[in-house]
């Protein structure tokens, strides 16, 4: 194969690869219509709350990739370290909710807002959403 050659199937090799991969794979345990869940960064149009929160987060979509959650509720904390803020939402006796993100925004406890952002269960008590975009309602 001569230089020029060599440099041409270097440069198509690229499309060749993407040609030859095979799609996507659906996610069929992702997500229920009706839920406050959506694959990747997509948001759904149900949002949880902070009483029909422990129902969808026992049936969370059991998957390896990014799911977001939606969540409307009254803020119950407002806490900062200077880098990130980190916004609490549903009293400890329900599932709470934590939503990490770059700014308070100056949110206080008492707004309502909602949040949207990637679910992680962190135990039966606690959901971390991260990262997480907080709006008021």
């Amino acid at each position: 194969m001569g230089d020029g050659m060599a440099a041409r199937f270097l440069l198509a090799l690229p499309a060749v690869l993407l040609a030859i991969s095979p799609a996507p794979a659906a996610e069929p345990d992702c997500c229920d219509p009706a839920g406050p869940f959506r694959p990747g960064e997509a948001y759904a149009e149900t949002l949880a709350t902070c009483e029909t929160l422990p129902h969808w987060a026992d049936r969370a979509p059991n998957t390896g990739n990014r799911i977001t959650l939606g969540i409307e509720g009254t803020l119950t904390g407002v806490h900062t370290d200077g880098v990130m803020a980190y916004l609490l939402m549903c009293e400890p006796a329900q599932v709470q909710v934590m939503c990490i993100t770059y700014s308070a925004n100056d949110l206080k406890p008492g707004d309502v807002v909602v949040f949207g952002g990637g679910y992680g269960r962190l135990d039966a008590h606690h959901v971390a959403l991260d990262p997480c975009l907080a709006s008021i309602r």
